[in-house]
């Protein structure tokens, strides 16, 4: 229950608020992909987009979610899988790294939002969603490495805005699976807060059941009633909103 479940969040906030929406698994292990709930055929992955950055490809790799059912807003996919753990390495040429803000670039416009979701490593794949994304996004948990954890994608952030992706620029930390009955938890989002500042997000994800439910029947979390799920949907909803209000403010400067 990782930065996975923080993309299903936001998609899921995204889908409620009528969003077309484009998810890029650039995780070896698909969990985007199985989470969101695609099925069917493709010839391309996200690893033949960043191989070969051309719109048909793209298009070949991208599947419909059946979240997208009783929605007016699409849910796509580009699907990942295993063969991308071939483009986890840190050799990677400008091109290979900058393909697939290339081939993003081709159908600006066609989504309101989209949303990469990386591998927690800070290797290849992770360098390429940087290069073709707008803000970032770093998940940690209220653990005794998360300030290491934090300041080390921060660096990534600043490494690859400063050779790859001007426009590049972080979004913020957000704290998830938290417990604030447990005081370490409560001293870690504390020791984060006084080293960051601002940059820690005021949406903090509890660790709730409802989030497995949904994951588990795969489902958006904003489709489930209780009020561990509202709580949660809620949060997801103030981040959404907090990455909607960012990208506005690139473009009016």
């Amino acid at each position: 229950m990782g930065k996975t479940s923080v993309t299903l969040g936001l998609v899921s906030a995204a889908r409620q608020a009528g969003l077309r929406t484009l998810v890029v698994d650039l995780d070896p292990q698909g969990d985007s992909t199985a989470g969101l709930d695609v099925d069917g055929d493709v010839t391309s992955t996200s690893a033949t987009i960043i191989d070969d950055p051309r719109r048909r490809h793209l298009r070949a790799a991208t599947l419909r979610s059946h979240w997208s059912e009783g929605s007016a807003a699409p849910v796509d996919v580009v699907v990942g899988g295993a063969e991308l753990a071939r483009l986890d390495r840190t050799d990677l040429s400008t091109r290979a790294l900058t393909s697939l803000r290339t081939v993003l670039d081709k159908v600006d416009g066609a989504y309101d939002l989209v949303v990469v979701d990386c591998p927690p490593s800070l290797g290849g794949l992770t360098r390429i969603g940087l290069a073709a994304a707008h803000r970032a996004l770093v998940v940690t948990e209220p653990g005794v490495f998360a300030i290491a954890a934090a300041d080390r994608a921060l660096k990534a952030v600043h490494e690859v805005r400063s050779s790859l992706n001007p426009r590049l620029q972080p979004l913020g930390i957000v704290v998830n699976r938290l417990r604030a009955n447990i005081g370490e938890h409560r001293y870690r989002v504390e020791e984060l807060a006084s080293l960051f500042g601002p940059l820690v997000l005021t949406q903090r994800i509890p660790e709730r059941t409802s989030v497995q439910r949904a994951q588990g029947a795969f489902v958006p979390i904003h489709d489930l009633r209780n009020p561990g799920a509202r709580e949660v949907a809620g949060l997801f909803d103030g981040l959404l909103a907090h990455a909607l209000r960012a990208t506005r403010r690139r473009w009016q400067t």
